[in-house]
This record gives structure tokens, C-alpha cells and sequence, in this order.
């Protein structure tokens, strides 16, 4: 079984995005969106995790059975925020 490893350049343009992103973030912590900034920064940060475990975490040339369990454990994280969104946006 080999994996593939990312190219440098691969790798810089991730990390470019990662500090983009984050740029973003401290950005929009700094406007007044209401509710809704919770909503675009857990939308930042979960772009982030996908480019981390991704390229990072070399999981786009993981075995099949490792793709399954990060997708499981990334699917439980985005029904768990999902609840705790529907509980905090309905909130008086």
C-alpha cells in the first residue's frame, strides 16, 4: 500500500488557504451579522478541518475502511452542530 504525498506547492496553496480563512474569520468577528456569525464562522471552520483532514491528514489516499470511519466521525460532528444550531437560532 503506498500514499501519495502532497507536492510542495500542494501543500503552500492548503496552507495559503488555511490563513485566508482565517483572515476571513477574524474579519467577520469584527462585523455584525447577528445570529448569523455563528453561522459563517462554524462554515469557515469546518472548510477548514475538510482541507486539514484532507490534505493534511492524507486521508484522500487513505484505505477505504479510513475513509468510512473520518467521514462517520465528520458526519456525527456536522449532525451534533447542526442540533445545537436548530436549538440556538430558535431561542427567543
Amino acid at each position: 500500500m503506498t500514499h501519495g504525498v502532497a507536492s510542495p506547492r500542494v501543500c503552500l496553496t492548503i496552507w495559503a488557504l488555511l490563513l485566508l480563512f482565517t483572515a476571513i474569520t477574524v474579519v467577520v468577528a469584527g462585523i455584525d451579522l447577528g445570529v448569523m456569525n455563528v453561522v459563517v464562522m462554524l462554515a469557515i471552520a469546518v472548510t477548514k478541518a475538510l482541507l486539514v483532514i484532507l490534505y493534511f491528514m492524507d486521508v484522500r489516499d487513505a484505505p477505504q475502511l479510513t475513509r468510512i470511519v473520518v467521514a462517520s466521525g465528520f458526519a456525527w460532528f456536522v449532525l451534533l452542530v447542526a442540533f445545537t444550531m436548530a436549538d440556538v437560532l430558535t431561542r427567543g
